[in-house]
């Protein structure tokens, strides 16, 4: 079999890609029964969950125009980012540093002290090195500092000082006094969209535009000769291609490169897992937040989202998030045991009675990006991209990045095959 362009993957930077392309010389590989990657919506008995909370932001007018082309108002729901911090005995607002006028009065000074005389400097080491470099002990020590260990599962002393490039909320200490009086400061999030069927609606609407005889599901690659431009599937079929993309995490498209020099790579790589409790309530919370952020090490989960605050409806359903190493053996009804008892001491549930729940582990969840695997992973992507092979997307590419920018870099890539 032969095709202009093989694509590892059916999730979204995949179909985008598959979309843009001018002919329908291309074929789609997904192990999966099923499409969507991490995109995936989970539906049972009055409950609509994803694999974990997946929205919506547009800044690219194209790109949202293709979502909105797509989708139609109805299916839509337009939210207002309502975000907060679970912090001592209040919520605040997130981000946690701009909002430290909410704190205790001496939390308040505290924070204000040190970011007042914080020592910055021209270069940093590593992502905990910024953060007091930027904001000072009690801001990093107080949020910062614990949230993210949760969220990383490392040590953040191994993540390179932009870890989460323009993700970060950063904020000098003019913006967050003026914050003070002039209220909530803009981020790149504010506002979302979300599919009332959940965020897999689109990533269906992005299927049903392509011809479904060039997409195999439940077909894994299990070699690839770049060389020879070609690859072998599990039932051993092989594949000749003029250009591959893999948009599948590049862990494994790395074993399947299997050279030194993947090899070496691969084994440099650091990520967490995510155990994802998506869970449905017989009657709703008293809270009215889309998702709140947990930094106490006493509690299990760093996140929880409310998808009945988000869709409207009338019984509680929400999803956890519970950050772990690579390495980590995971107890999964310990975790769900802990999860159920601090949501009652927080006061989400309140005896509650718990309907349906499922539960996913997602791995790689969030890469851990530094210098030296940054270099070496850059390195490879040009020599391999001289041989028209690309690996794109924010486990393909291994980085931390949106839909939107997934979306982007498959339009961009698109514009390469098609005037080849």
């Amino acid at each position: 079999m032969e095709t202009k362009c093989l694509i590892v993957g059916a999730g979204i930077s995949g179909l985008t890609l598959a979309n843009y392309l001018k002919n329908d010389d291309y074929i789609i590989i997904e192990k999966d029964e099923q499409i969507g990657g991490y995109c995936k919506t989970i539906k049972k008995a009055d409950f609509i969950w994803d694999y974990a909370g997946h929205f919506y932001h547009f800044k690219d007018e194209e790109i949202k125009k293709l979502f909105m082309e797509k989708m139609s108002n109805e299916e839509i729901i337009h939210q207002e980012k309502n975000t907060k911090i679970y912090y001592g005995d209040r919520l605040i607002d997130y981000p946690f540093q701009t909002n430290i006028h909410q704190l205790p009065k001496q939390e308040f000074i505290d924070c204000l002290y040190d970011l007042y005389n914080k020592i910055e400097k021209e270069n940093y080491d590593n992502f905990l090195d910024m953060l007091y470099g930027k904001f000072g002990k009690s801001i990093v020590e107080k949020f910062l500092k614990p949230y993210n260990e949760k969220l990383y599962a490392c040590n953040l002393n191994n993540l390179d000082k932009n870890a989460m490039g323009r993700f970060f909320p950063y904020a000098d200490i003019k913006k967050i006094i003026n914050n003070m009086k002039e209220g909530k400061m803009s981020s790149y999030n504010d506002t979302f969209l979300y599919p009332k069927n959940g965020a897999q609606s689109f990533i269906n609407k992005l299927y049903d535009s392509l011809d479904k005889t060039k997409i195999k599901l439940n077909t894994e690659i299990v070699n690839i000769d770049i060389n020879q431009k070609k690859a072998i599937t599990n039932n051993g079929e092989e594949i000749k291609f003029e250009y591959l993309v893999n948009t599948s995490p590049l862990n494994n498209f790395l074993k399947l490169i299997n050279t030194q020099e993947s090899k070496k790579i691969e084994s440099e790589l650091s990520y967490n897992k995510v155990l994802v409790f998506n869970l449905g309530f017989e009657k709703k919370s008293t809270y009215k937040e889309h998702w709140i952020y947990f930094p106490q090490q006493d509690i299990n989960f760093y996140r929880v989202g409310f998808y009945d605050n988000i869709l409207n409806s009338d019984k509680l359903s929400m999803y956890i998030e519970i950050g772990f190493s690579k390495d980590d053996k995971i107890d999964v009804e310990k975790e769900l045991k802990d999860t159920l008892k601090n949501l009652e001491k927080i006061g989400i549930t309140n005896n509650n009675k718990l309907l349906e729940y499922s539960t996913i582990i997602m791995d790689p969840a969030y890469v851990h990006i530094n210098e030296h695997s940054s270099n070496d992973i850059t390195n490879f992507m040009e020599k391999i991209n001289n041989n028209n092979v690309y690996s794109i997307g924010r486990y393909g590419e291994w980085t931390y990045c949106s839909m939107e920018d997934c979306m982007l870099e498959s339009k961009r890539l698109s514009n390469i095959i098609n005037n080849a």
